[in-house]
Protein backbone atom coordinates (compact mmCIF):
# COMPACT_ATOMS: atom_id res chain seq x y z
CA UNK A 1 0.00 0.00 0.00
CA UNK A 2 1.36 3.27 -1.06
CA UNK A 3 0.62 6.58 0.87
CA UNK A 4 0.26 9.68 -1.74
CA UNK A 5 1.35 12.28 0.51
CA UNK A 6 -0.80 16.00 -0.71
CA UNK A 7 1.58 18.22 -3.07
CA UNK A 8 2.79 21.27 -0.89
CA UNK A 9 0.44 24.24 -0.92
CA UNK A 10 1.70 26.81 -3.68
CA UNK A 11 -0.71 29.54 -2.13
CA UNK A 12 2.02 32.21 -0.25
CA UNK A 13 0.79 33.23 3.11
CA UNK A 14 1.78 36.47 3.39
CA UNK A 15 -0.11 36.97 -0.44
CA UNK A 16 -2.36 39.99 -0.28
CA UNK A 17 -5.14 40.85 -2.45
CA UNK A 18 -6.27 44.50 -4.04
CA UNK A 19 -8.45 46.22 -1.95
CA UNK A 20 -11.94 45.65 -3.67
CA UNK A 21 -12.95 48.84 -6.31
CA UNK A 22 -14.60 51.61 -4.72
CA UNK A 23 -17.62 52.39 -5.95
CA UNK A 24 -20.08 55.75 -5.64
CA UNK A 25 -19.65 59.21 -7.54
CA UNK A 26 -17.52 62.02 -5.83
CA UNK A 27 -17.59 65.40 -6.56
CA UNK A 28 -14.55 67.99 -6.91
CA UNK A 29 -15.18 71.14 -5.20
CA UNK A 30 -12.21 72.73 -5.07
CA UNK A 31 -12.40 74.42 -8.67
CA UNK A 32 -9.22 75.99 -9.85
CA UNK A 33 -6.95 73.25 -8.78
CA UNK A 34 -6.56 71.96 -11.23
CA UNK A 35 -3.42 72.70 -13.99
CA UNK A 36 -1.48 71.04 -16.67
CA UNK A 37 -2.78 67.21 -16.39
CA UNK A 38 -3.56 66.92 -12.82
CA UNK A 39 -6.04 68.58 -9.69
CA UNK A 40 -2.56 69.44 -7.29
CA UNK A 41 -3.07 69.58 -3.25
CA UNK A 42 -1.92 72.51 -2.05
CA UNK A 43 1.64 71.61 -1.35
CA UNK A 44 2.66 70.40 -4.95
CA UNK A 45 0.92 73.55 -6.38
CA UNK A 46 3.38 75.76 -4.09
CA UNK A 47 6.62 73.81 -5.74
CA UNK A 48 5.23 73.73 -9.53
CA UNK A 49 3.11 76.71 -9.68
CA UNK A 50 3.59 79.37 -7.22
CA UNK A 51 0.90 82.15 -8.64
CA UNK A 52 -1.71 79.45 -9.05
CA UNK A 53 -0.94 78.34 -5.23
CA UNK A 54 -0.48 82.06 -3.52
CA UNK A 55 -4.30 82.59 -5.32
CA UNK A 56 -5.86 79.15 -3.54
CA UNK A 57 -3.53 79.59 -0.25
CA UNK A 58 -4.99 82.93 0.00
CA UNK A 59 -8.49 80.85 0.87
CA UNK A 60 -6.53 80.05 4.20
CA UNK A 61 -6.08 83.43 5.31
CA UNK A 62 -5.92 83.57 9.18
CA UNK A 63 -6.19 80.02 9.88
CA UNK A 64 -2.75 78.57 8.15
CA UNK A 65 -2.42 75.83 10.91
CA UNK A 66 -5.09 74.19 9.58
CA UNK A 67 -2.78 73.09 6.47
CA UNK A 68 -0.64 71.25 9.35
CA UNK A 69 -2.92 69.32 10.59
CA UNK A 70 -2.02 65.38 10.17
CA UNK A 71 -3.82 63.29 8.26
CA UNK A 72 -2.46 59.82 10.21
CA UNK A 73 -4.37 57.05 7.45
CA UNK A 74 -2.08 58.85 4.60
CA UNK A 75 0.97 60.10 7.15
CA UNK A 76 0.27 63.35 5.54
CA UNK A 77 -1.09 66.60 6.10
CA UNK A 78 -3.77 68.76 5.10
CA UNK A 79 -2.08 70.48 1.98
CA UNK A 80 -0.81 67.59 0.94
CA UNK A 81 -4.15 66.22 -0.35
CA UNK A 82 -6.84 66.51 -2.86
CA UNK A 83 -10.14 67.30 -1.59
CA UNK A 84 -13.62 65.69 -2.77
CA UNK A 85 -17.00 65.79 -1.60
CA UNK A 86 -19.37 62.29 -0.75
CA UNK A 87 -22.30 64.98 -1.24
CA UNK A 88 -24.08 66.59 -4.49
CA UNK A 89 -23.40 70.24 -3.82
CA UNK A 90 -26.83 71.39 -4.89
CA UNK A 91 -28.70 70.82 -1.48
CA UNK A 92 -25.79 72.82 0.03
CA UNK A 93 -25.75 76.10 -1.90
CA UNK A 94 -29.96 75.96 -1.82
CA UNK A 95 -29.40 76.14 1.76
CA UNK A 96 -26.63 78.92 1.92
CA UNK A 97 -29.10 80.86 -0.69
CA UNK A 98 -31.94 80.84 1.83
CA UNK A 99 -29.37 82.64 4.29
CA UNK A 100 -29.46 85.55 1.95
CA UNK A 101 -25.74 85.12 0.74
CA UNK A 102 -25.43 85.64 -2.87
CA UNK A 103 -25.04 82.08 -4.43
CA UNK A 104 -24.28 81.18 -7.80
CA UNK A 105 -25.43 77.32 -8.29
CA UNK A 106 -22.10 75.52 -9.18
CA UNK A 107 -22.30 71.84 -11.09
CA UNK A 108 -19.24 70.90 -9.35
CA UNK A 109 -17.06 67.93 -11.78
CA UNK A 110 -17.61 64.78 -10.63
CA UNK A 111 -15.49 61.78 -10.00
CA UNK A 112 -15.90 57.70 -10.30
CA UNK A 113 -14.97 56.64 -6.84
CA UNK A 114 -12.78 53.98 -8.18
CA UNK A 115 -10.64 55.85 -9.70
CA UNK A 116 -9.12 56.59 -6.23
CA UNK A 117 -6.48 54.19 -4.86
CA UNK A 118 -8.18 53.08 -1.02
CA UNK A 119 -4.27 52.64 -0.09
CA UNK A 120 -4.11 56.75 -0.95
CA UNK A 121 -7.56 58.10 0.37
CA UNK A 122 -9.33 58.18 3.26
CA UNK A 123 -12.77 59.68 4.58
CA UNK A 124 -12.56 62.45 7.25
CA UNK A 125 -15.84 62.67 9.25
CA UNK A 126 -16.62 66.84 10.07
CA UNK A 127 -17.94 68.77 13.46
CA UNK A 128 -18.30 72.32 13.30
CA UNK A 129 -16.63 73.45 16.31
CA UNK A 130 -19.27 75.04 19.67
CA UNK A 131 -16.92 77.95 19.72
CA UNK A 132 -16.42 79.32 16.12
CA UNK A 133 -17.14 78.71 12.56
CA UNK A 134 -14.22 76.52 12.00
CA UNK A 135 -13.98 71.98 12.30
CA UNK A 136 -13.67 70.52 15.65
CA UNK A 137 -9.58 69.22 15.27
CA UNK A 138 -10.13 65.50 14.20
CA UNK A 139 -9.53 62.65 15.90
CA UNK A 140 -8.80 58.60 15.21
CA UNK A 141 -12.43 58.13 15.26
CA UNK A 142 -13.08 61.08 12.37
CA UNK A 143 -11.16 58.91 9.74
CA UNK A 144 -12.64 56.12 8.37
CA UNK A 145 -11.44 54.00 5.35
CA UNK A 146 -12.28 54.32 1.82
CA UNK A 147 -14.73 51.65 0.73
CA UNK A 148 -18.17 51.65 -0.31
CA UNK A 149 -20.11 51.59 2.74
CA UNK A 150 -18.11 54.21 3.75
CA UNK A 151 -19.16 56.44 1.06
CA UNK A 152 -23.01 55.11 1.02
CA UNK A 153 -22.98 55.87 4.91
CA UNK A 154 -21.85 59.37 4.71
CA UNK A 155 -23.62 60.51 0.84
CA UNK A 156 -26.36 62.91 2.08
CA UNK A 157 -25.87 66.35 4.19
CA UNK A 158 -27.21 65.93 7.59
CA UNK A 159 -29.98 68.13 8.73
CA UNK A 160 -28.00 69.68 10.77
CA UNK A 161 -25.82 70.74 8.59
CA UNK A 162 -28.45 72.04 6.38
CA UNK A 163 -30.03 74.11 8.96
CA UNK A 164 -26.68 76.09 9.80
CA UNK A 165 -26.42 77.09 6.36
CA UNK A 166 -29.72 78.41 6.22
CA UNK A 167 -29.57 80.61 8.98
CA UNK A 168 -25.59 81.27 8.78
CA UNK A 169 -25.27 84.86 10.55
CA UNK A 170 -24.46 87.69 7.84
CA UNK A 171 -20.43 88.06 9.60
CA UNK A 172 -19.72 84.31 9.62
CA UNK A 173 -17.42 82.95 7.04
CA UNK A 174 -19.30 80.76 4.33
CA UNK A 175 -17.34 77.67 5.06
CA UNK A 176 -20.15 75.10 3.33
CA UNK A 177 -18.45 72.07 3.77
CA UNK A 178 -17.46 73.05 7.60
CA UNK A 179 -19.71 69.75 8.31
CA UNK A 180 -19.65 68.05 5.27
CA UNK A 181 -17.86 64.73 5.35
CA UNK A 182 -14.85 65.11 2.82
CA UNK A 183 -13.16 62.49 1.16
CA UNK A 184 -9.18 63.00 1.14
CA UNK A 185 -6.58 61.73 -1.53
CA UNK A 186 -2.86 62.37 -0.64
CA UNK A 187 -1.00 63.19 -4.09
CA UNK A 188 -2.08 64.56 -7.43
CA UNK A 189 -5.77 62.81 -9.72
CA UNK A 190 -5.62 62.95 -13.31
CA UNK A 191 -7.71 65.65 -14.58
CA UNK A 192 -9.14 63.06 -17.26
CA UNK A 193 -10.87 61.00 -15.01
CA UNK A 194 -12.76 64.25 -14.30
CA UNK A 195 -16.44 64.54 -15.58
CA UNK A 196 -17.51 68.12 -16.35
CA UNK A 197 -21.34 69.21 -15.97
CA UNK A 198 -21.44 69.28 -19.77
CA UNK A 199 -20.16 65.70 -20.29
CA UNK A 200 -22.55 64.35 -17.84
CA UNK A 201 -25.62 66.03 -19.98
Amino acid sequence: MSIVENPPSTKNPTTTHPAPRVRGVLYHSAVGTDHGDDVLPLNLMRDRYPDLYGRHRSRYDGREWVLEQPVPPLDCTWGDVVFFSPVDSQLIFEALAESGRPVTPVAFPTLDAGVLDPARTCVRLMRKSATGPEAEPADADDFLPYTTGTLRAVSRVSWAAIQRLRTLPADEPWLPWVDVPHVLHRGPVPIRHLRTPKAQR
